[in-house]
């Protein structure tokens, strides 16, 4: 009996999924430590840049849907996490009044002030993954081309 061939193109290493699954897992653990130093997990940090986002520049709807648009989540998977970081006092839903269906997002007083002490961690983040900031520029820029290839949504 002959040894199986193995073809490159199936090599674990080769794959870009892989790498990126990788990836994602090594960086969202290293988050985790200075997340749980302001009570946060990755899934509510993110919801957090998308509330600091609006915060500065409101859209028109800020809104469950938007948001969920935004970090390509289904309020399924946000529901809860809205309900914790409105537990924690860093967020406040409110149901539109012409229909309550739609759930308004705004973040309180103290979900604004988190924002002022993410800010040195992820400095720290940055400099332990050793790219300089034109690297992880790069770097970013590519992943924007590929999710938008992939999704049709633009990165």
């Amino acid at each position: 009996m002959s040894t199986p061939r193995i073809e490159p193109e199936l090599l674990l290493d080769n794959q870009l999924c892989f790498k990126l699954y990788a990836a994602s897992r090594a960086v969202i653990r290293g988050y985790r430590p200075l997340l749980e130093s302001l009570g946060l997990t990755y899934p509510q940090y993110l919801v957090m840049l998308v509330l600091w986002e609006w915060h500065a520049r409101p859209p028109e709807l800020p809104s469950v849907k938007a948001l969920g648009e935004r970090l390509q989540l289904d309020s399924g998977t946000l529901t809860p996490l809205l309900k914790r970081l409105e537990h924690l006092g860093l967020v406040r839903r409110q149901r539109a009044a012409h229909d309550e269906r739609e759930v308004h997002l705004a973040l309180t007083e103290a979900g604004a002030a988190l924002r002022e002490e993410v800010i040195p961690l992820r400095n720290e983040l940055i400099c332990r993954s050793g790219l300089d900031l034109n690297e992880m520029g790069e770097l970013r820029a590519r992943l924007a081309e590929l999710l938008g290839q992939i999704t049709g949504l633009p990165g």
